[in-house]
């Protein structure tokens, strides 16, 4: 898939110098998304997913050291200059970070915000780029449009705001956008509604997509393929129905059973995952996940599991002791 890839992320590693010594955010993540396809990458907070789509839109902190290969669209990027970098951002590769509070400027309009995006990137005249911007609001569900141009993001409400920087990022009509726990902030029914609006933008558009999030539950129906990161690495990595019909790695198997289940009795206790994710910058010897696994056993403590694939070539998982067909959950 890789000579097709739009984006393709090879061997990636994500370096962090900090206090306490060297902190690997991402370990060595290879990732491909096809134009039209939509990637999700799932995972505990820590364990890479952000720092990994920084790594991909080149938004990494000042001090941090990126190795292997970003491909985007036959581009290099962390070989461009900044410039041209700046230019493709926006313009083919867009974000929908996971606060729309932080990520919309508070002191500028949306119409401001919408207008000047279009302006730079496609060269619209305001009259022009502020016709698309009504049309845009009103593509993503913002009742009179117009009206809202004039306002600023602290008159909208969450779901409001998350949808105005939904607009923003599909103001270009990009090759490639990344929503990066586009719905954490929000309520349930607004959680729904702002992920069906996603993916019909995105079938509308025949964009790729990449969805970060912490929830099984949000990639289940939403996805071509699920990638599992746990402490930097991609533990699991599957076609969205393989994964779910037999998931192989015991960390995913845990992230499915900590999701509420609609049949559960009233005030049932989730499951817990037990235990605390490794400290990043005191790297386990063996696998990272062993210490919190039921099944853990001989050289899961003393040797690292590589990403590989059994059954199926698309289904790759690394652990010793993989979850077979039929095994207790």
């Amino acid at each position: 898939m890789s000579g097709a890839a739009l984006l393709s992320v090879e061997n990636a590693v994500v370096d962090l110098p900090t206090p306490r010594g060297n902190l690997r955010a991402v370990d060595h993540v290879d990732l491909a998304v096809g134009a039209g396809k939509t990637l999700g990458i799932v995972g505990e907070s820590g364990c890479g997913k952000t720092m990994l789509s920084r790594a991909i839109l080149q938004l990494l902190p000042k001090k941090a050291k990126l190795s292997g290969r970003v491909m985007f669209d036959g581009q290099d990027l962390p070989a461009l200059p900044a410039e041209k970098l700046r230019r493709l951002r926006g313009r083919s590769l867009a974000v929908v970070f996971q606060d729309p509070m932080t990520s919309l400027n508070p002191v500028l309009t949306i119409g401001t915000q919408l207008t000047e995006t279009m302006q730079e990137h496609l060269e619209l005249d305001l009259g022009k780029a502020r016709q698309r911007a009504i049309e845009l609001l009103a593509a993503v569900g913002i009742p009179a449009p117009e009206q809202r141009l004039s306002q600023y993001p602290h008159q909208l409400s969450g779901g409001m705001r998350q949808r105005v920087a939904i607009a923003v990022a599909l103001s270009c009509e990009p090759k490639l956008l990344i929503a990066d726990e586009p719905t954490t902030a929000l309520d349930v029914t607004i959680q729904a509604q702002i992920l069906d609006l996603l993916a019909r933008e995105q079938q509308r558009r025949h964009m790729a997509m990449i969805i970060i999030t912490h929830d099984l539950g949000v990639v289940a129906g939403r996805t071509d393929e699920v990638a599992v990161m746990y402490a930097g690495r991609v533990v699991e990595r599957a076609p969205t129905p393989s994964l779910f019909k037999q998931m192989r790695m015991p960390y995913t198997e845990a992230l499915l059973a900590a999701l509420p289940k609609l049949d559960a009795a009233p005030h049932t206790p989730l499951p817990a995952i037990s235990g605390r994710p490794p400290d990043p910058t005191r790297p386990l010897k063996g696998c990272s996940f062993s210490p919190r696994c039921r099944y853990s056993a001989g050289r899961c403590g003393t040797e690292k599991p590589h990403l590989s694939a059994a059954e199926a070539p698309d289904h790759l998982y690394a652990c010793f002791h993989p979850i077979t067909a039929g095994a207790d959950a």
